[in-house]
Formats: structure tokens, C-alpha cells, sequence
């Protein structure tokens, strides 16, 4: 069931970037998060928050003997992809 979930939110969340890709671009999704504080705001509110994910997917990786490089890098790069893939990925510690 919770395989499930995250396999419908990565589904549902990649059409919902690739949307905004082919309306707006890259420029168009990036763009409004410097053109005002509210923007900013969230930008630096999801800054934070895959910050905090990145340092859970470090450790939690490093305890399951997994190199957790390939899923920093991939956060930084698509944001929100790589936790979600890292999850589906992910298998239980024994």
C-alpha cells in the first residue's frame, strides 16, 4: 500500500511538472520565486525541507549500506524526484 502511494504521487507529480514545463518552461517555473518575498518564501521553505530530506536519506542510506551520493545529487538537481524515487527504492533495514 505505501509503494502504492508513492508510486501514484510520483505518477501524479511528474504530469504535474511536465505541465508546467510545457506551459511555462524552466524559466517560467523557476522566475516567480525572485520576484517577490512570497516567492522567495517558498522557495526558501522548500530549500529547507529537502535539506532536512537529504540529511534523513544520508543517514538512512549510510544505515542500510547504500551510497547515498546518487540521491543528494539527484535532490539537488530535481528536487523533490529524488526522495520520492529514493523511498520507492528503498528497501526495509532487517
Amino acid at each position: 500500500m505505501q509503494r502504492t502511494l508513492l508510486l501514484i504521487t510520483l505518477m501524479l507529480f511528474s504530469a504535474f511538472t511536465l505541465a508546467g514545463l510545457w506551459q511555462e518552461g524552466l524559466s517560467g517555473i523557476i522566475a516567480p520565486h525572485f520576484q517577490s518575498l512570497a516567492g522567495s518564501h517558498v522557495f526558501v521553505d522548500l530549500v529547507i525541507a529537502l535539506s532536512l530530506v537529504m540529511v534523513w536519506i544520508w543517514r538512512d542510506a549510510k544505515i542500510l549500506g547504500r551510497n547515498p551520493w546518487p540521491w543528494i545529487v539527484a535532490t539537488l538537481a530535481v528536487g523533490s524526484f529524488g526522495p520520492l524515487v529514493y523511498l520507492l527504492t528503498r528497501k526495509p533495514a532487517a
